[in-house]
């Protein structure tokens, strides 16, 4: 396996949720942040959290991550990675970015795109839904990471997309495309989800 990070985009403010907090919305009683941190830390793999500031209420939600504050993170997502970006170590040969708002990914999904083989230096594996559906996590080799710290805006990293191959890996069912951002994509999310025994 080379030598990947898992970067949690968790900076952003939550503006669709009428006042409450998407990433603290509890699921069998865990915050939802709690939960994605969990799946990415039973990788093996290192885990780093981007939050608006190390004081913000999400800092307790992150067991086993490296915390990374995002001075601007109001400019949006770009802000994010480029920060999580700038703090990953030296020796770090690619990292993997997903939002921290995808309830159904489970850790053996981070694996199977950590562990998917590449013969091209430059080659993003982006995961997506059994029907080719593009979603996240996307794993970024080293060669895009001058890129990616140069992003701005909130569109994330599509424009680095756009520059370098991409590969898809599927993963079962719609789990690389479930987010939640509304309190309605949550009740509806709630409605039809049974819950892990």
């Amino acid at each position: 396996m080379r030598n990947i990070a898992i970067l949690l985009l968790a900076a952003g403010s939550s503006s669709r949720m009428e006042g409450r907090d998407k990433l603290l919305e509890e699921i069998d009683g865990t915050p939802l942040l709690t939960r994605i941190c969990t799946q990415a830390a039973e990788t093996g793999l290192p885990v780093y959290v981007t939050l608006p500031n190390l004081q913000h209420p999400r800092a307790t939600a992150c067991p086993g991550a490296t915390l990374v504050p995002v001075a601007d993170a109001a400019e949006g997502m770009a802000a994010s990675i480029r920060a999580g970006v700038a703090a990953l170590p030296e020796d770090c040969d690619a990292v993997m970015i997903l939002p921290s708002d995808m309830p159904e990914l489970e850790t053996r999904d981070l694996l199977l795109l950590a562990d998917a083989p590449v013969k091209e230096e430059n080659l993003i594996l982006r995961a997506c839904a059994q029907d080719g559906t593009p979603g996240h996590p996307v794993l970024f080799p080293r060669a895009c990471f001058e890129d990616l710290t140069q992003l701005s805006g909130d569109q994330g990293a599509r424009a680095v997309l756009k520059r370098h191959p991409v590969r898809l890996v599927a993963l079962s069912a719609q789990r690389a495309l479930i987010d939640l951002d509304t309190p309605e994509a949550w009740a509806a999310w709630r409605a039809t989800r049974q819950p892990r025994r």
